[in-house]
């Protein structure tokens, strides 16, 4: 019995010294997951199904499409309305002089950069005297263009004209401002000065013909024939003339912002007779 008590002895101690050794060992260091995976140091955790994962630092900004808000800072003038004409109604000095009208406004106004831009009148010419005919879409660049306070006008040419859907531009009354960043006066206010000298048809082009649609290419002040048919809804299919387009869309039965009717005459007086003063739209082309 002696015997069998020391061996139950021995054995509990043997049992318990190493039960006071594991308990005192160290824990084993945490396996790391390899590198690129989740855990790792600087991995990303993967995004739930059908679900794309988040970007650190980045932001989804609004789009600008239809003049819709822009991110950063605001942009520079690239787009405006004369203040004032020529003064000597749609005779501008051809397009050299209407360009030349478009720079000095620019520059005058303090308008940044005043230096480095190319202005453009948004004229178009039919083919005369052996020169071809210039569309007033193919002179102003490729855009975007902004107004004096930043607006988003058209981001280029193809949604300036809707060449693939209609009112892609922001040419309103409210946007369509001088190049100080005022209004221009519309239909409803006096006097109304809507009528914006163009040229050109409703894509932006000059228009074939033996109708006068540019005041012989910008350099005519010539008053309307005496008899001609006076009126809002008289005919005006003969003389001298030009297409103009309304800034604020509105008045008449097309409200087009480049091609809206046909001035009566081209002399100052006439233009004023008809909604108009000789006003300009000028774009940066560069």
């Amino acid at each position: 019995m002696r015997n069998i008590a020391r061996i139950v002895a021995g054995v509990a101690g043997t049992a318990l010294a190493a039960a006071v050794t594991f308990a005192q060992a160290p824990a084993p260091a945490p396996q790391q997951p390899p590198a690129g995976r989740q855990g790792a140091p600087g991995a990303q955790a993967p995004a739930p199904a059908g679900q794309a994962p988040a970007q650190q630092g980045q932001g989804r900004g609004r789009g600008a499409g239809r003049g819709g808000d822009q991110a950063g800072a605001a942009q520079p003038m690239s787009f405006f309305v004369t203040s004032v004409g020529k003064g000597d109604g749609a005779n501008l000095g051809g397009l050299a002089g209407a360009d030349a009208h478009c720079a000095a406004l620019a520059k005058a106004s303090g308008a940044a950069p005043a230096t480095g831009r190319t202005w453009r009148a948004y004229l178009s010419v039919t083919a005369a005297n052996g020169q071809p005919a210039v569309n007033a879409r193919d002179r102003i660049g490729t855009g975007p263009w902004y107004n004096a306070r930043g607006t988003l006008i058209a981001n280029n040419v193809a949604d300036l004209h809707g060449d693939i859907e209609r009112d892609r531009n922001q040419i309103t009354k409210a946007n369509a401002l001088d190049e100080k960043g005022a209004p221009v006066n519309g239909f409803g206010d006096t006097p109304n000065a809507h009528d914006m000298l163009t040229g050109s048809d409703s894509h932006g082009r000059a228009v074939a013909g033996t109708l006068d649609t540019t005041c012989s290419n910008w350099t005519s002040n010539a008053a309307q024939p005496a008899g001609a048919p006076t009126g809002a809804n008289a005919p005006n299919t003969t003389g001298p003339g030009a297409n103009v387009g309304h800034h604020d869309r509105t008045g008449g039965g097309n409200t087009s912002w480049n091609f809206a009717h046909r001035s009566r005459g081209c002399s100052q007086d006439n233009l004023v007779a008809t909604g108009g003063a000789g006003l300009l739209y000028c774009f940066a082309a560069n």
